[in-house]
């Protein structure tokens, strides 16, 4: 630096260490789904970036991949999914294989519910927050095995995150107290919240079977149709929800025909968008939680 003046010394250093920095980005990690990338957010915090594939308000069943995600899968490190069919046709997969990419399935060693004539998991796991811990510590361990330099810090993190999550559960579970057994029946647009029902002892009632694209299980039936205004019905129903991934004509249709309230939107097979309330996992259980409890009590 012979011959500059100190301010232009000084410059010259900012510059090469903004050009060293630029020169080393942060390993990629490419989940599909915002749920996935919001639990790697969490434990990865800034030693990696996290990116999701969809974005909020689109529905996995039915997402069809483009040229851009499979350039951004080219660049990941690592790769995960929800898994059990959650990504119609397992696209996330297939674009992690053709990549030559780890992917992990978050959803694996999760407490299964079989799918009604089906020989598949119902793949909507994440509403119980005891799966949804499985999903963490999957992830966990698969950034650990990436980077075992930093593996302490992935497990700090996440062991804070899941004593977030059991406090989540016990206050979802004082809200809802508030329902009486008998009324405590939830009818959405499809089965995306068994798991949910099943942990704070709800009845689902759904025209659309677990997936809302062509799968086993998915698609309107005028069979569910009538089980489902027949259990609002014969049940007392207050109120009905529609879902931030899926249209809600059908279930407007449904609550016109059964003569009761839409209760609210439920963030379902995606969560909020950024800067919204549901914009987290622990966010958009809480808002769900909230407007279930206000749509039933």
């Amino acid at each position: 630096m012979r011959g500059l003046s100190a301010p232009a010394a000084i410059l010259l250093a900012l510059t090469s260490i903004s050009l060293a920095t630029a020169e080393e980005p942060k390993p990629l990690v490419v989940c599909s789904t915002t749920q996935v990338a919001d639990f790697a957010r969490q434990v990865v915090g800034d030693r990696m970036e996290v990116r999701s594939i969809l974005a909020a308000g689109q529905d996995p069943h039915v997402y069809e991949i483009k040229p851009n995600d499979a350039a951004l899968v080219s660049r990941a490190v690592l790769c995960f999914d929800n898994g059990w069919h959650l990504e119609g046709a397992d696209w996330m997969r297939k674009l992690a294989e053709n990549a030559g990419k780890p992917i992990t399935s978050c959803v694996t060693g999760a407490t299964p519910l079989e799918i009604p004539g089906g020989s598949a998991h119902d793949p909507h796991a994440w509403f119980s927050p005891a799966n949804a811990a499985v999903y963490v510590r999957n992830i966990r361990d698969a950034v650990s095995q990436y980077d075992p330099d930093h593996q302490d810090e992935y497990h700090a993190r996440t062991q804070l995150y899941l004593d977030q999550m059991r406090t989540l559960d016990g206050w979802v579970r004082r809200q809802l107290n508030v329902i009486p057994v008998e009324k405590r029946i939830l009818v959405t647009s499809h089965d995306a919240f068994n798991y949910f029902c099943r942990e704070y002892h709800f009845k689902a009632a759904t025209p659309v079977g677990w997936s809302t694209g062509s799968e086993v299980g998915g698609g309107v039936t005028p069979e569910r149709r009538r089980e489902t205004v027949n259990s609002i019905r014969n049940f007392g129903v207050r109120s009905i929800f529609v879902e931030t991934s899926v249209s809600p004509q059908l279930i407007r249709q449904i609550a016109d025909e059964a003569g009761v309230e839409i209760g609210g939107t439920l963030y379902s097979d995606s969560m909020g968008p950024p800067g919204s309330a549901g914009e987290t996992y622990i966010g958009m259980m809480r808002e769900n939680v909230l407007t279930i409890a206000s749509g039933l009590k």
